[in-house]
């Protein structure tokens, strides 16, 4: 069980609360009325990271500061009016109130929940139990769903069960070859960096497929630079290349998969001529890449949000898949199919709840299996827990909408930056009855809220996390959290006991871990062997580990894939446009993405000074062939605008992206808020909103200054 009271002053072994990578750090206890209440230190025995901590790890105790974070409950007296201070008993007694009165006028699907990728754990899977069991709602969904959906309905698909890496980090520099698509590590988790230069050291080779020349293209042996939206053609136009050049493992096709005559039938519609028109990159390159990953021995292609963030994502995602598979660099040693996650718990958040078609041990919430065994462990009739709901996107645009949510409760997100059309889903937002915002700052989502609570930081409190391989790790308390500042799972607890479910949510996150591995027992991510003291004693565990003497499996597939047969299957996927591109009214594409120094939609890195003074506000990227067919100079304010809002700010000019395209960094809210612009145009199968691809109008907007547009986002 977790400990109570003040922290003891040595280092405390625990982990960043930022990107997936999850690297392991030290935080030692400084005195009382310093700058920070804990120092940030190397933890060089951590597998993943060995030490290294990028800038947002190392300045990560800046956001513990009582100047940057909320300290107690807020709660509004009147729709426009100020938020106040408040006891904890009003707080939750009005959220209680909120929940129960929507519930009651508009039925128990008009109660929402909307969490984050951010959450651990234990407050991923207690969210999803407080949704089907506290509120009963159908409509509980996760920012998550705007991360690496696509590659898990990918994975799921071609190999029947979803882990964003089916092996180590540390494999990628052991392999011969790596395809790096969509993916910026270089500035996304640096310290990841590290094995792609390994690989290149023991002589392997690395593709990066991406629009701009980012700092990891420049890392590469080869970079292919398509136009947005055309990835999927590009994997089919590869494929086809390794057909055509002899490069096919005929005996892993035929041994290990299903499915190919299909899928070979639409890659020949895919000759190179057409997908050089299509993508813009040259036949020569093309060809290149083929024999350079056809002709190593062992292989990787790895994808983040460049080829999943589409509206055909999962689509894409397949297509990639199909080239491991095609060149038999699956389920081998050094070879494999991967999704770099992005969210620092997008792989545990979604497998244990969160999402509006899942339960705990990534179960799907159809099966009357999966119901039964969840119920048994939450002591309810399976016919009372909800069916699926709404995803993500499709939940905040109903938000105080007839037939939709009218109450909200948000834990650890901020849509009002994050989500695409986001001027519409802050419209949405104003229109509920009431919401109910939990989270560690006052983002700009927790500004339009009625009741505000104050959460637990990293540091501050114990909880598990997934990283990008796989591995549970334990984040532990290392100092106590202000006075008036409770952890998610007592917030939990406390409308629980209110809704009259005193039972069943406790506050204890050992206690909540205990029973997430009975809920996630036999289920795909199967936790039922792990243990807090599994993961202390062996730096973390990797899931599926189905029994306390399982050593956990750092390797998928290497027998046979999660599928009924065994066998991985092909996907027959074809090109298709983006749902929406270039024309006459708006001319350019426009791309998003992160900025080193910033995380997500800035809620946490923007209170940091040392990051803000290296990121300190929006910027659009544009070529100089561009820039001087506006007439615009570095520095001069740019109006962005697509078919859905404007974004205004200051023009980077730079060659490393297409004449064809601007790219946008997404960290910011105010005017230069990118996701204004964005499309939330859907995958059919994932749910994933477009965020890589619009088309858009680039303007000179020179009567507003770069430094009031650059404080605005502040």
């Amino acid at each position: 069980m977790t400990t109570t009271g003040t922290a003891p002053a040595r280092a405390t072994d625990s982990h960043c609360p930022y990107c997936a990578l999850q690297c392991g750090m030290r935080l030692r206890p400084l005195p009382a009325g310093g700058p920070e209440p804990v120092e940030v230190l190397e933890r060089p025995d951590f597998p993943v990271n060995l030490g290294a901590l990028c800038g947002k790890g190392r300045s990560a105790a800046a956001v513990l500061r009582p100047g940057a974070r909320l300290t107690g409950p807020l709660v509004r007296d009147a729709r426009g009016g100020p938020l106040r201070p408040a006891s904890w008993d009003e707080a939750l007694d009005r959220v209680a109130a909120g929940l129960t009165a929507a519930r009651r006028q508009y039925g128990r699907d008009a109660v929402g929940v909307f969490g984050g990728g951010g959450l651990t754990n234990e407050k991923a899977y207690l969210l999803g139990k407080f949704a089907r069991v506290a509120l009963r709602t159908a409509n509980i969904d996760y920012n998550g769903r705007f991360c690496m959906s696509s590659a898990a309905a990918a994975h799921r698909r071609a190999f029947g069960i979803d882990r964003g890496l089916p092996f180590p980090v540390a494999d990628i520099a052991r392999t011969d070859c790596v395809i790096l698509v969509g993916a910026n590590p270089a500035e996304t988790m640096p310290p990841a960096l590290r094995y792609f230069r390994e690989l290149r050291e023991n002589g392997g080779r690395l593709i990066v497929v991406d629009p701009r020349r980012t700092r990891t293209a420049e890392q590469a042996d080869l970079h292919l630079q398509p136009l947005p939206g055309t990835d999927l053609a590009l994997a089919l136009g590869l494929l086809h290349l390794l057909i055509a050049d002899g490069h096919l493992d005929e005996d892993f096709i035929a041994r290990r998969t299903t499915g190919f005559a299909q899928a070979r039938a639409a890659a020949m519609a895919h000759w190179p001529e057409r997908v050089e028109r299509l993508t813009g990159v040259p036949v020569a390159q093309l060809s290149a890449a083929a024999a350079m990953f056809g002709g190593a021995g062992q292989g990787m292609v790895l994808t983040a949000r460049g080829p999943e963030q589409q509206s055909k994502g999962t689509d894409t995602v397949s297509a990639w898949i199909n080239l491991c598979l095609a060149a038999g660099k699956a389920g081998r040693p050094g070879s494999g199919y991967g999704c770099l996650t992005g969210q620092g718990n997008g792989q545990g958040g979604r497998e244990h709840g969160q999402k509006a078609d899942q339960l705990p041990g990534y179960r799907s919430i159809t099966d009357p299996a999966a119901r039964a065994h969840v119920a048994a462990v939450w002591g309810v009739d399976p016919a009372a827990l909800p069916g699926p709901g709404r995803s993500a996107y499709e939940l905040l645009d109903v938000l105080g909408r007839d037939g939709g949510v009218r109450a909200l409760l948000l834990m650890g997100s901020n849509p009002v930056v994050s989500a695409p059309r986001a001027a519409h889903v802050t419209e949405r937002i104003r229109a509920l009855d009431f919401l109910a915002v939990s989270d560690v700052v006052l983002s700009e989502t927790a500004r339009l809220a009625d009741v505000v609570l104050p959460a637990t930081q990293w540091a501050e409190e114990t909880g598990t996390t997934t990283n990008l391989e796989g591995r549970v790790i334990l984040r532990r308390k290392a100092v106590d959290a202000p006075e008036g500042v409770r952890s998610d799972l007592a917030v939990l607890h406390g409308l629980a006991a209110r809704l009259g479910v005193p039972e069943g949510f406790p506050e204890d996150p050992e206690e909540v871990f205990e029973e997430l591995r009975r809920a996630s027992a036999g289920g795909q991510a199967d936790y039922a062997g792990i243990s807090y003291d599994r993961i202390r004693d062996e730096d973390g565990v990797f899931w599926p580990c189905p029994g306390e003497d399982h050593p956990g499996t750092p390797r998928l597939f290497l027998d046979r894939f999660a599928t009924p047969d065994g066998r991985a299957r092909f996907a027959a996927v074809s090109h298709r446009p983006a749902a929406e591109e270039p024309d006459g009214d708006y001319p350019l594409f426009l791309t998003t993405g992160r900025v080193v120094s910033q995380y997500q939609s800035g809620a946490q890195t923007r209170r940091v000074d040392e990051l803000n003074k290296a990121a300190p506000g929006p910027f659009v990227e544009l070529h100089p062939a561009l820039a001087r067919r506006l007439g615009v100079e570095e520095g001069e304010l740019l109006a962005v605008s697509s078919r859905r809002g404007r974004a205004v700010a200051p023009a980077r000019v730079t060659d490393t992206v297409r004449p064809d395209t601007v790219f946008m960094p997404f960290h910011w809210g105010g005017a230069g808020r990118a996701n204004s612009l964005t499309n939330p145009a859907l995958d059919p199968v994932s749910r994933m909103p477009e965020f890589k691809v619009c088309a858009v109008r680039v303007e000179r907007a020179s009567s507003v200054s770069a430094s009031a547009a650059t404080e605005a986002e502040r």
